[in-house]
């Protein structure tokens, strides 16, 4: 593919460590409407959605893309608010790579999260992430972020602007197979998912 000629011009940005962005061009959010299917607990799911209501704002996230195609970058904030369900801490419904090769950045801004990433062939990692510290996500690695704290989870992401997200893979794997839970000492662990099926082939 050719580059865009004139070039764009370069991106000038503002992020602060509540997650806002200056010089977005995009975003969304999600909302517990949007989670349905995504916790183990379908009762606690259930009662949060009955406390909350079906709008209340799980995550929302902001970024920057100023062109597209093999060589650019997506730049942007995830901004994963505090909760639990049942045991279970609030997470984003998570993804591989479209374009499954594809590697993306995590730094954390505040808050106190985990990433949980898998492979398709078994392996499994949770990485503990608190302010400065972040995470190469490998292409090849479902990742999902999840907050352990009780204030918004906040990372800075960069991805390549043409690795796209397959989000159904882990909805039709009946989820990950590892959940990040309460170790009921005030901290978390993983814990394996009964319901975890595996990822289908040809994902990669």
């Amino acid at each position: 593919m050719t580059s865009p000629w004139p070039p764009p011009e370069p991106g000038v940005l503002t992020i602060d460590t509540a997650g806002g962005m200056d010089g977005r061009t995009s975003g969304y959010d999600k909302r517990l409407s949007d989670m349905r299917g995504v916790y183990r607990d379908a009762t606690a799911y259930a009662a949060a959605v009955a406390e909350r209501g079906e709008d209340h704002l799980v995550y929302r996230v902001e970024d920057h893309r100023n062109v597209n195609g093999a060589g650019a970058l997506i730049i942007g904030t995830s901004t994963l608010q505090p909760g639990r369900y049942g045991d279970e801490f609030a997470v984003t419904r998570g993804h591989l790579h479209a374009k499954s090769d594809r590697a993306e950045l995590y730094h954390c801004l505040s808050g106190r999260g985990v990433m949980l990433l898998e492979t398709l062939d078994g392996r499994s990692r949770a990485v503990p992430l608190t302010p400065g510290a972040a995470v190469h996500v490998p292409g090849h690695w479902v990742h999902r972020s999840v907050n352990i704290g009780s204030e918004p989870f906040v990372t800075l992401f960069c991805y390549p602007a043409d690795a796209g997200q397959d989000y159904a893979l882990i909805a039709e794997a009946g989820g990950m197979a590892q959940l990040i839970v309460d170790d009921g000492a005030g901290g978390w662990t993983t814990r394996s998912n009964p319901d975890h099926t595996g990822y289908r082939k040809g994902a990669a």
